[in-house]
């Protein structure tokens, strides 16, 4: 079955807002933190954080890849998980990073979040249980 979805609209995954913005993210994060790598005491939260954000773009594409409405569903559900944890954390790391880069950070996990909310919402309208 072939999932029709906000991401399709107009040619693809490539074209879905929050699974371009979680690549966004992911880089930030990737920029961020590569200045804290020295501190081994962070290596743990460090870690934890390209792993979350990682995880949204990742559940994203493998959601997209199964075909199916309810997995791909299922996949955004995880996805967004992964975008408030990703957002918590960068709300921690306020010891270390500058507050105008979280804020910035924080702002933009919440329209990943909104878009991921709208389309399951979207999607759970057309495959009524």
């Amino acid at each position: 079955m072939k999932v029709k979805n906000e991401s399709e609209e107009g040619g693809g995954l490539e074209r879905f807002g929050a699974h371009r913005k979680a690549i966004e993210l992911f880089d930030f994060v990737v920029q961020d933190l590569s200045k804290l790598s020295t501190d081994f005491t962070l290596t743990r939260l460090i870690g934890q954080q390209y792993a979350s954000a990682d995880s949204i773009a990742a559940n994203i594409e493998e959601g997209y890849g199964r075909g199916s409405r309810k997995e791909y569903t299922q996949f955004l559900i995880i996805a967004r998980g992964s975008a408030q944890e990703t957002m918590g954390r960068y709300q921690r790391f306020k010891h270390w990073l500058p507050e105008g880069t979280i804020n910035l950070r924080t702002l933009l996990c919440r329209e990943i979040i909104a878009i991921l909310t709208a389309t399951i919402k979207k999607l759970r309208t057309l495959d009524p249980k």
